[in-house]
């Protein structure tokens, strides 16, 4: 199944270049590997051929792998399957990916979160980026402020697939020591729950990330598991995944 068609975006009345050359790989990505001439192109965003074409000419140079095949029945063409280089954000792309971020400020995955808002202010031209700043600062995020984040070698545990040590502190009160073997991560608002296998239960368990006290990455590799989430005691309502979800 092919990737899903391009949005048909107003190209024309895209007053920001960056929008517009996105708009078009987006365009030319979606129908790929079929051709599309200049014209079709300009017609489609209603802009002039000379637009249209002047825009082809200035992502060839930027380095995308677009090629123009001459002939009736030539057009332009783009290597879907190619990395591309970085074309930025649209301000209202950068704004909903900062909001995104700064949802994870109390996770395991919070540092990694502020370096990628760093790397999402760098890729912005510098209007779109303090336009950005100022619509990021009308949105707040309203929290109980009352629990300490999970600690992030949980999340460097997962992405490493190491097996873990840690202190964990139940709902009682009560301390103990566990050995587990990270599977994934659920959250819930201001709560992450590592999921894994946990030795001493000998059993898929869901750890509160506030209540991890200490936590110590071994040099031993996790071994591969299945997870059934009617295993898992989280309250929670419908799950949905972070990739394939509306």
């Amino acid at each position: 199944m092919g990737p899903p068609r391009a949005s048909r975006l107003p190209y024309g009345h895209l007053v920001n270049r960056t929008d517009r050359l996105y708009a078009l790989v987006e365009e030319l990505r979606a129908v790929a590997p079929a051709r599309r001439s200049a014209r079709r192109l300009a017609e489609h965003f209603g802009v002039s051929v000379r637009t249209a074409e002047r825009d082809l000419r200035s992502l060839q140079e930027a380095g995308v792998p677009i090629w123009a095949e001459p002939g009736r029945t030539g057009g332009y063409t783009i290597d879907a399957r190619a990395t591309l280089p970085p074309l930025g954000f649209s301000v209202d792309e950068a704004l909903a990916v900062a909001i995104g971020l700064a949802m994870l400020g109390r996770s395991p995955f919070r540092g990694a979160a502020h370096t990628a808002a760093r790397k999402v202010t760098a890729v912005l031209h510098d209007d779109d980026a303090r336009r950005a700043a100022r619509l990021a600062s009308r949105v707040h995020l309203l929290e109980s402020g009352d629990r300490p984040p999970g600690p992030t070698a949980l999340a460097q545990a997962l992405t490493h697939g190491r097996v873990v040590r840690m202190r964990y502190r139940d709902a009682a009160g009560r301390d103990t020591d566990r050995t587990v073997e990270p599977l994934g991560y659920i959250g819930k608002g201001e709560d992450w729950y590592l999921v894994a296998w946990c030795r001493l239960r000998d059993g898929v368990r869901a750890f509160r990330g506030d209540r991890v006290i200490a936590v110590e990455e071994t040099d031993e590799v996790a071994p591969q598991r299945v997870v059934h989430l009617d295993e898992l005691d989280i309250p929670h309502g419908v799950l949905r995944p972070v990739l394939g979800g509306d």
